[in-house]
């Protein structure tokens, strides 16, 4: 267990006035004002970078800017903590420099160049030793003066493992995390998927489970699945249902089987607390908790599990004015601190407004991959697109192939590629095996000997590893029939046949064709004589193109000037927007079952609503614009969500329900979160469409969630303390 310092405690330099640093390459002078500008210039070019104004001009100008951060020292980084809009020092910036003061000492004097070059000489050992000593900031920097050849080089030697069960990242190892998603957290599906990712030999690092509806309840009977599954197949590994940590706690203290606490990461306090609803306070208790209470502890070395991504800050305009490899390493800094078994980073996950082509995509995760490993981390890699960027699967698999080569610890499992909840593409058990063949590697050594017992791997005559008879045979955890069964409900299943280690062609040809029909429906226009005859008012957004809202989320999130103008407070409970956010077809689809039954259901329940508004080019947080400017108590977006991995499922849409606070409420709500300046809490009911949540049953839960929230005067995971602690309350009751 690690002895956490007090945060608070951890000394940091005052902040200094921004400074100029300037330099003359080929007859021009290159200026750049204050630390984060020479940072953001320093960079690969990245969309994200470009959005917001931190992108170099040109190669030149990087260069330039290059030139001058690799003659800066460690000391002048250190002397130099990033501040937040405020000009203050955060909470996760203050963690970044819980290091190792005595090596820094030893190295503070030399330049960022100086310590490139002793990466790159180092031995595994000395270079250990020198990222103990790195902040985030610092290992940001010594990553923008790298090539691809030197961040795959440096991050090989960085090798860092993590033990539960399974000792995942040792040498001649290559794991992975079974991800058995399901839009709508069908258990026999999922059982479907893990049956086939073991049979695969994938599962080593861990069944990972992200939730597509986040409650107690459900976290709860997801686990104790999985933990019955685990126990049933026998595999040698550990369980996770990546809910939001203040759920999972819950959940734990209710007796649920919490092996692994998972968190995602962000790298500001900003993005940390308004988005994410955590704080280093609660992540401190997470850790702590689960170092007495957890069901691994005393047997793990480590129990906790982050996931990050470059870009996220950004997207939420909660930045700092920071670039997005830097946040990124920022991230790093503060996962550090909990000795974490797994960090997972999922770049690319976000969409083109961060990162829009194969190469920003591979660059970026061979940055991460490095970074984190400097700082001490056990790095799994999951590289990652969807299709409203212009990153292609062939793309994905040369960083796949990269970051095999630079020593990742583990992969994805997500079946065939596509996650069929979070509607995104990553590797898959075909990828985790084909890049184990070509680089000579196992799986974890306690996995590898069960699944060679269970024939999914075999050794030759000369002791290799290779795939057994049953490899890719899911049968061998249950019958034919029993298998025909579960996955009677399992989306985008278009074969479980393998050529070697790689899908076949039949069932190539069917992902291909489907995620190119997939891919069209991002670029149709909202129509609303598609959606009935239902009466709605048109509020346009900021955003006046197609192109200018895949690009820029934030012009998405609010009305035009002309339309804020013209809105003014309206007072009901309900406020209903229709958006085509990510697919136009999701809202064609459901929209006509819907509404009228979700106006119906308020009404029956006494609720008003307000006239439905048609937001085209809209994002999630057009419900905050909204909510200011009309007044309702909360705001319903309906919004089209990304779409996934075939023609169905590109029909998919969420209910965002944004509860406005009132006075009373957001006294509460700060004290709950951590965050003083929150405004909004958020219910969110997602993969609606005929595939996963019917359209006529999602409109009957939002009425009830509506009602709930109104009822509770909390949304969000205040709102499902409250559900949790009135039914524990009940059951204690009962006892007595």
């Amino acid at each position: 267990m690690v002895d956490l310092q007090p945060w608070r405690q951890i000394e940091v330099p005052e902040p200094r006035a921004d400074e100029f640093y300037e330099i003359d390459l080929f007859d021009r002078r290159y200026r750049f004002h204050g630390l984060k500008a020479l940072l953001g210039a320093a960079d690969f070019d990245k969309a994200g970078d470009r959005n917001c104004g931190l992108a170099a001009k040109d190669d030149v100008e990087r260069e330039a800017a290059r030139s001058i951060l690799s003659g800066l020292t460690l000391q002048h980084l250190y002397d130099r903590p990033l501040t937040d809009d405020q000009g203050r020092v955060d909470s996760v910036m203050r963690i970044n420099y819980g290091i190792d003061r005595d090596a820094f000492a030893e190295i503070a004097s030399k330049t960022l160049g100086e310590i490139k070059n002793l990466l790159l000489r180092a031995k595994s050992s000395e270079a250990k030793r020198i990222g103990g000593a790195l902040t985030g900031v610092m290992a940001a920097a010594v990553a923008k003066l790298m090539d691809v050849h030197e961040l795959v080089y440096a991050a090989k030697k960085l090798k860092r493992s993590g033990k539960a069960r399974t000792l995942v990242g040792a040498p001649g190892t290559l794991s992975s995390r079974l991800q058995p998603n399901h839009p709508t957290d069908d258990l026999d599906a999922m059982t479907a998927l893990i049956y086939t990712g073991l049979s695969m030999g994938s599962g080593d690092a861990l069944l990972g489970l992200n939730p597509a509806i986040d409650t107690v309840e459900n976290i709860s009977k997801t686990l104790k699945h999985l933990d019955k599954l685990r126990r049933e197949t026998g595999a040698p590994t550990q369980i996770c249902v990546l809910s939001h940590v203040k759920t999972q706690l819950a959940c734990l203290e209710s007796g649920a089987p919490v092996e692994i606490m998972f968190q995602s990461l962000a790298g500001t306090d900003r993005t940390l607390i308004e988005e994410f609803d955590v704080t280093a306070d609660v992540l401190d208790q997470a850790y702590t908790t689960m170092a007495k209470h957890g069901p691994l502890a005393g047997e793990a070395a480590q129990f906790m599990y982050f996931e990050t991504g470059q870009g996220s800050e950004l997207t939420y305009s909660k930045h700092n004015g920071i670039d997005m490899t830097t946040t990124e390493a920022l991230c790093y800094g503060l996962a550090r601190r909990y000795d974490p078994f797994m960090v997972n980073n999922v770049t690319g996950f976000i969409g083109p407004e961060t990162h829009r082509s194969n190469f920003e995509m591979i660059v970026s995760n061979l940055q991460d991959h490095f970074m984190g490993k400097l700082l001490g981390l056990p790095m799994g890699m999951a590289p990652c697109y969807t299709l409203h960027s212009e990153i292609t699967m062939e793309g994905q698999q040369i960083a796949a192939e990269l970051l095999t080569a630079a020593g990742a610890n583990y992969f994805m499992d997500v079946y065939l590629s596509i996650d069929r909840m979070l509607a995104y593409f990553d590797t898959c058990g075909h990828d985790d095996q084909t890049m184990r063949e070509v680089h000579g590697l196992s799986p974890a050594p306690e996995f590898l000997e069960w699944a060679i017992e269970r024939g999914i791997f075999a050794r030759d005559e000369d002791g290799e590893v290779e795939r057994g008879p049953n490899w890719g045979n899911p049968k061998i955890f249950c019958s034919d029939e029993e298998f025909e069964r579960l996955r009677k409900n399992l989306p985008a299943a278009y074969g479980f046949e393998s050529a070697g280690p790689r899908p076949t062609e039949q069932v190539s040809r069917a992902i291909k064709a489907n995620l190119a029909a997939a891919r069209e429906a991002i670029y149709a226009e909202v129509t609303p004589e598609r959606m009935g005859t239902i009466d709605f008012r048109r509020v346009a957004t900021s955003a006046e193109s197609k192109e200018a809202h895949l690009s820029h989320p934030d012009r998405g999130a609010k009305p035009s000037d002309e339309m804020i103008a013209e809105l003014k407070p309206e007072r009901a409970d309900v406020q209903i927007i229709v958006s085509d956010g990510l697919s136009a077809e999701a809202v064609h689809h459901n929209i006509p079952d819907l509404l009228p039954k979700l106006l119906e259901g308020l009404s029956q329940q006494k609720i008003t609503a307000g006239k439905p508004i048609l937001a085209p080019y809209g994002r999630v947080k057009l419900a905050e614009a909204l909510g200011d400017a009309l007044q309702p108590k909360l705001v319903i977006n309906l919004i089209g969500e990304r779409p996934g991995g075939d023609a169905l499922a590109s029909r998919s849409m969420s209910a965002y329900i944004a509860y406005r606070l009132d006075d009373d409420s957001k006294k509460a709500a700060a004290q709950f979160s951590g965050n003083p300046d929150v405004r909004y809490e958020y219910t969110v009911i997602s993969n609606i469409y005929s595939g996963g949540l019917p359209p006529a049953e999602a409109a009957m839960q939002i009425a009830e969630r509506v009602q709930q929230i109104l009822t509770a005067k909390a949304a969000g995971n205040r709102l499902e303390r409250a559900v949790h602690d009135r039914s524990h309350n009940m059951r204690a009751s009962l006892a007595v």
